[in-house]
């Protein structure tokens, strides 16, 4: 823990002197954050449906062979 201070003060330093920006946003801004969050949330549950599917595949019992 007492490595990272130094570099915590260093990022506390850096954000404390940045300036704005002044950028513009247009119109269309709006609706690509909001493809890029659906478009995350839906990977997000696709991928977590695969290996949720793969984990209940190994925990699954297998029949007896008799």
């Amino acid at each position: 823990m007492r490595q990272a201070v130094p570099y915590l003060a260093l990022g506390v330093v850096y954000l404390s002197l940045s300036t704005p920006a002044f950028a513009y946003l247009d119109g269309a801004t709006g609706s690509m954050l909001l493809q890029a969050i659906i478009g995350g949330t839906a990977t997000v549950a696709v991928v977590g449906r695969n290996y949720i599917a793969k984990a209940k595949q190994l925990l699954a019992r297998k029949p007896t062979r008799k």
